[in-house]
């Protein structure tokens, strides 16, 4: 079997249990319609917005279709079911626990994490405080999107990345939005924790910052995803300051986090290179001259920092592997082809 493949040729199991993970924060009449629907449709389901006057809209990997009142998808606006104030009342009420005060935090940040490590973006009329969003109100939109697991789809590329030292390479994985790369992140984070010892591969010590709780799926501080078990994550917290905070306590032989990008993440990128400590990011990209073309990140490029870069695209589905490039040679290692 060749390297270019997708992670959705892995089996994943359970999958339908994610969307049932949400049904408990779904009014009734919207659940029953979403639990008419096939069971093929089901486990595909990424995202359920719900927008207050509007129609109700699945999203999918390759594009999104409406929901119909009798439990059907369409396409015309006409015939898909439109989302009520009690709808978008109830909806709220679930997702809180009847509770907002109790997630002014969360909100904050426009989104609350679920159990099972899904989130639901929320949005309305943001509340200031000294210039900044303290939280909101006449919340008027939601978007469920559900989180799934899909073991083993690290599979195909960490051997590309073990240094022969009992150490990884430093990693970054780049792709479009929607391509995989926060999947692939989780499982590569996994597997590096626990070890894999028909690779002869001991796992070490990872630390993670998950800003957006999109990589470990924490609930109440308790990651719901399976992310290794010589794993720590940092919650809720900005990447820069959390690289930062796990480099000073928590003595990580690697540390992991989603979409570097910003220059003070960058910044804090390169102190912990310079610390000695391997890092597995992930950065929006099509291709090595968009990353290059980033002032910051570009500039730790050039200077051979990075040693691995991963390239994630959809020529064969989502998550399916383009290449992987070696840093210092800024050549491909030589993707095979099936």
């Amino acid at each position: 079997m060749g390297l270019l493949h997708s992670y959705h040729q892995y089996v994943v199991q359970n999958r339908v249990s994610a969307i049932n993970d949400v049904l408990p924060v779904l009014p009734a009449n919207i659940r029953s319609m979403l639990t008419a629907l096939p069971y093929s449709f089901q486990e595909k389901i990424e995202e359920i917005r719900l927008r207050q006057g509007r129609p109700l809209l699945l999203g999918f990997s390759n594009g999104d279709v409406f929901l119909c009142a009798e439990g059907g998808l369409t396409h015309l606006i006409n015939e898909a079911y439109q989302v009520t104030p009690l709808d978008m009342e109830r909806v709220i009420q679930l997702i809180s626990n009847s509770s907002l005060y109790a997630l002014e935090e969360e909100l904050r940040n426009g989104f609350i994490t679920l159990p099972g490590g899904h989130r639901a973006g929320i949005t309305g009329k943001a509340v200031l405080d000294g210039g900044k969003v303290r939280t909101l109100k006449y919340l008027s939109g939601c978007n469920i999107r559900i989180s799934r697991e899909v073991s083993g789809a690290a599979s195909i590329v960490l051997p590309y990345l073990l240094d022969g030292n009992g150490g990884i390479f430093h990693t970054v994985l780049v792709s479009p939005p929607c391509c995989g790369k926060t999947t692939m992140l989780r499982d590569l984070i996994r597997q590096v924790s626990n070890g894999v010892p028909e690779l002869g591969f001991h796992g070490l010590t990872v630390g993670v910052v998950d800003e957006r709780s999109e990589i470990a799926g924490c609930y109440k501080g308790i990651p719901q995803r399976d992310v290794g078990v010589r794993t720590d994550v940092l919650d809720g917290c900005p990447k820069a300051e959390g690289m930062m905070m796990l480099l000073r306590a928590m003595s990580p032989r690697v540390i992991a986090a989603d979409e570097i990008g910003r220059q003070e993440d960058v910044e804090a990128l390169e102190e912990v290179l310079n610390a000695g400590v391997k890092v597995i990011i992930t950065a929006h990209g099509k291709s090595m001259n968009e990353l290059l073309d980033r002032p910051a990140l570009g500039r730790i490029i050039k200077l051979k920092m990075l040693e691995r870069f991963v390239i994630l695209g959809r020529s064969r589905g989502v998550g399916t592997l383009e290449d992987v490039i070696d840093g210092i040679s800024m050549q491909s290692i030589g993707v095979r082809k099936c």
